[in-house]
Parts: C-alpha cells; sequence; structure tokens
C-alpha cells in the first residue's frame, strides 16, 4: 500500500506490485522518476532501476524464499531452481552475481543455509538430522562441515553454548 501511495503522488498509474516490481503505464518523466526516488527513500525502499540489480536482487529473494520459508528444499540442484524460477541461464546468473556480489550463488546459499540451521538449532524442535534433511545436506556430517567452516564452532558446541548462555549467539 505505501508503494501504490508513493506512484499515486507522483502521478502514475500502477497495474502490477511485487516483491522488487512494479508496472506502470506509459512512460515516466524525469520529474516523476525523481519524486519516486524520494518518496521511496522516505519509506526506507530503493528504486532500482538498472535491470541487471533488479535481476541480482530477484535472485536473492529466490534464495532468501528458498531457504528461510520453504518447509522441506527442492530435490534438484539449486541452479535447476534458481534457472527455473527466474527464467535465466544459470551461469549467466552465477557470472552476473559473483560480479556484483564478490561472491558466488552457492557461498550466498551456504551462509543463508547456516543462518536458517542456526535458528533451527535455537528453537530446540528439530534434531541435526531432521536439519540436515530439512537443508537438503546430503548429510550430518556435511552441515556440522559446513556449520563449523561458517561459524567456527559445531552445531553440537553451538547449540550447547545457546543452552549455557556463555556468549551471544548472534555473534557467531
Amino acid at each position: 500500500m505505501i508503494v501504490q501511495a508513493i506512484f499515486k503522488k507522483a502521478g502514475l498509474d500502477c497495474e502490477v506490485i511485487d516483491l522488487g516490481e512494479v508496472d506502470v503505464q506509459g512512460g515516466i518523466s524525469v520529474g516523476q522518476l525523481n519524486q519516486l526516488r524520494t518518496g521511496l527513500l522516505e519509506a526506507g525502499l530503493e528504486l532500482i532501476d538498472d535491470k541487471k540489480h533488479v535481476l541480482i536482487e530477484k535472485v536473492k529473494n529466490v534464495i532468501v524464499e528458498l531457504v528461510h520459508y520453504t518447509d522441506e528444499l527442492p530435490k534438484m540442484k539449486n541452479s535447476d531452481y534458481i534457472s527455473s524460477k527466474l527464467q535465466y541461464d544459470y551461469t549467466y546468473l552465477a557470472n552476473l552475481f559473483s560480479e556484483a556480489e564478490g561472491t558466488t550463488i552457492e557461498k550466498y546459499i551456504i551462509a543463508h543455509k547456516i543462518e536458517r540451521a542456526k535458528e533451527l538449532l535455537r528453537y530446540d524442535e528439530l534434531n541435526l538430522t531432521q536439519i540436515s534433511y530439512k537443508l537438503n545436506y546430503s548429510s550430518v556430517a556435511h552441515l556440522s562441515n559446513q556449520f563449523k567452516k561458517v561459524t567456527g564452532v559445531t552445531p553440537s558446541c553451538y547449540k550447547q553454548l545457546k543452552q549455557n548462555g556463555r556468549t551471544a549467539l548472534e555473534n557467531l
């Protein structure tokens, strides 16, 4: 609703407002574009009009949705999943992402999977085997190795630190 109001104030009719995208009828003047930028910034949002930047944001959104908001990750390669969701060749997406973000899509996915694993460990509702299955790891050992590589501690140690309250977990 906020975005729609900002566009309306700039004298623009929005047809579709989706995460990261707004379809506008007709052209946009320079004045309207500046008014949109200002209004969106005041609302804590950013106008992204570079198509490559928009595509990178879409890749990030697909990954966040996949890792954090899907009950069980699909049993397909991440590259195939991302490519099918965005209808772009994965090699193109991967090169674009790496160039702009300074990291690979795979490392970005791993970082989010470890954050999700930390969250699930804090909830203490699933054991490590269930978490590794939920996050589509081939084994508990694979999850544990990646977890330690990213956080510096094993999942078991992380869980124990949480229970003992010895450290601020968000620092790990």
